[in-house]
């Protein structure tokens, strides 16, 4: 009889650990579906509905291809900031700076930073820089020196030449010879 009640008590502890999933499997279908009917109701939006096509207007492209880093093919314009260009050093690395004089005096700039009159330093090429001003691109260029850095010798020559002096040059050849 011990076996007959050993066989029982296993086949009882299988039809449990049978009933034990399925369950608790009936117990969280019974939960999502209480969870899912105290939720609130949300209106359904018509999607194809006039109101909203009549709102909705297109986008700006001339927006859109600047945002992206595009511009509009045609002459710049000079830029009215009060600034001048001295220097602009151009590095193949991306770290290019300008040397640009104000009231304020002299800075080196960077791409992207703020400038004194408000606009923003967009580009950094050779002899030139583009700003970012009031929506637009504008020009800064290297301004051409307005004079001349050499100026004639006082006293030169009737020919252009300056007279020899011998106060600061004199000959190496004929020197330890016999003197």
């Amino acid at each position: 009889m011990s076996a007959r009640i050993r066989r029982d008590a296993v086949g009882l502890l299988n039809l449990a650990l049978c009933a034990l999933p399925l369950g608790y499997a009936a117990l969280s279908l019974w939960s999502e579906r209480a969870f899912r009917q105290a939720l609130p109701t949300v209106p359904a939006v018509e999607i194809g509905s006039r109101s909203m096509a009549t709102e909705r207007t297109p986008p700006n492209h001339l927006a859109v291809a600047t945002v992206m880093g595009l511009v509009v093919q045609g002459p710049l314009v000079r830029s009215a900031e009060s600034l001048k260009l001295q220097a602009s050093f151009v590095s193949s690395s991306g770290d290019s700076r300008a040397l640009l004089t104000g009231a304020d005096g002299q800075r080196i700039y960077r791409v992207g930073e703020s400038l004194p009159g408000g606009s923003v330093l967009r580009r950094i090429e050779s002899g030139r820089v583009l700003l970012w001003r009031n929506g637009r691109e504008e020009l800064l260029a290297l301004e051409p020196p307005g004079r001349t850095t050499l100026q004639a010798l006082k006293g030169s020559g009737p020919d252009g030449t300056a007279p020899a002096s011998s106060r600061y040059l004199r000959p190496t050849a004929t020197r330890g010879r016999g003197e």
